[in-house]
């Protein structure tokens, strides 16, 4: 490989699309690598300064950053080096950046230093070529799993800090925002985004965002007359054993993550509770099936195929499943290869179900597995699975995704 630093602008404009993405990759980790020697030399100035509040203010002065910004990198530096030194060497494999290690910090800020050295050595090699909000959810469940307790405790006092700020901004807007339990925010969402999609109508020029805006207002101001009555719905998953107050983990909401399980059952004896009934192999903790025939999927199978899928299957995407589009692998046209069940729809989101048609990409869906493989235009692989509900019992390796350095598949929960 040529050196990184000799390149020029001429060297890259004549660079085709797989050196091109070669070169973009290899930046990508030297990145990586150059701001954990940072973050190292951050904190080895801390301890020369002896830890004083003055460390700060030069660090800002040095690197021409804001105050509260050299506050953070101080803050992420001695976290690295003293609780995450797993992660610290991630970043030094060129695995992972700054900004991705600062989402774990985050998530641990609230834990021991040996709780947090624990979350360090559960998520180690399990962070490479996955994106910042993957790691943090996948950092977030190491602390639930390790820190259960601390957990509830901690989201019972969040739902005390529950409140609605007004922010004004320029040129005549401002913004309203609202901190609340997530039950409450995924169902306030849910509704407003249904009304929203069903006053889409081909004559309506309004986009999606802007009818969302409009509505949340017309419903916070009572102005809904004439708007299309809609039951919010949100999935709560919770074992049998959460259910009848035996353990308290394994509880999650959909879109959100783990939930205590004394919150989750306050939300299943909410008279306006609707239960369903998902059942699950418990070797694999996969979703088991259902099958139809015919083209759009009825009811049974377009909800069956949500709850397995959770979120959108392109690697790295998080829009929630219910949000997205139930695409036939194979069109439907295509004989008995486009049938529709289970093992031939997968849920994509607007954006990645159109790129799907895109020249240069391609979509393979294991009907066996549920494994979904996405091919760029350059012939690299990026892969998926439907992340599990329940824990399986047993952990069955995958062998096709083995040392694959750009494997997105999904792990089960911890």
């Amino acid at each position: 490989m040529y050196d990184l630093f000799s390149l020029c602008n001429d060297d890259i404009a004549r660079m085709s699309d797989h050196a091109t993405v070669e070169t973009m990759t290899v930046a990508q980790k030297a990145i990586c690598r150059a701001q954990a020697i940072q973050v190292r030399a951050i904190a080895r100035l801390g301890r020369i300064r002896g830890h004083t509040r003055w460390v700060v203010d030069e660090v800002a002065l040095e690197l021409s950053v804001s105050r509260q910004a050299a506050a953070g990198l101080v803050d992420v530096a001695e976290t690295l080096t003293t609780r995450l030194p797993r992660l610290l060497a991630a970043m030094e494999n060129g695995e992972i950046d700054l900004r991705t290690a600062s989402k774990v910090c985050d998530v641990t800020a609230a834990l021991s230093d040996e709780q947090a050295r624990e979350v360090d050595e559960k998520i180690a090699g399990r962070v490479a070529g996955k994106d910042p909000e993957k790691v943090r959810r996948t950092a977030r469940d190491a602390v639930c799993a390790i820190d259960p307790d601390g957990y509830a405790q901690r989201a019972r006092q969040r739902r005390k800090d529950r409140r609605v700020e007004l922010v004004h901004a320029d040129e005549g807007m401002a913004s309203l925002w609202a901190y609340l339990p997530a039950e409450i925010a995924s169902a306030i969402y849910a509704k407003v985004d249904d009304i929203a999609r069903k006053l889409k109508t081909k004559d309506e020029d309004r986009t999606l965002d802007q009818l969302r805006a409009d509505v949340l207002a017309d419903l916070a101001l009572g102005k809904h007359e004439g708007l299309p009555g809609v039951l919010a719905q949100v999935y709560v998953h919770v074992p049998i054993d959460a259910a009848l107050g035996i353990t308290n983990t394994g509880c999650e909401l959909e879109g959100h993550g783990p939930i205590p399980g004394e919150i989750a059952r306050q939300i299943m004896a909410d008279p306006n509770s609707v239960w369903r009934k998902i059942t699950c192999d418990p070797a694999s903790g996969a979703v088991l099936d259902v099958g139809r025939t015919r083209y759009k999927p009825p009811a049974a199978l377009d909800e069956f195929i949500r709850v397995r899928d959770r979120t959108c299957r392109a690697p790295g995407c998080r829009r929630p499943a219910q949000r997205s589009d139930i695409d036939h692998h194979h069109d439907y046209h295509r004989g008995k290869k486009g049938h529709t069940a289970k093992d031939n729809l997968n849920c994509l989101c607007r954006r990645h179900h159109r790129m799907k048609d895109a020249t240069g990409w391609g979509f393979n869906l294991d009907g066996e597995t549920g494994q979904l493989t996405v091919t760029t235009p350059t012939g690299r692989q990026h892969r998926t699975q439907p992340e599990t509900i329940l824990k399986p019992t047993v952990k069955k390796p995958n062998k096709s995704t083995k040392d694959n350095p750009h494997d997105d598949t999904q792990k089960p929960p911890f």
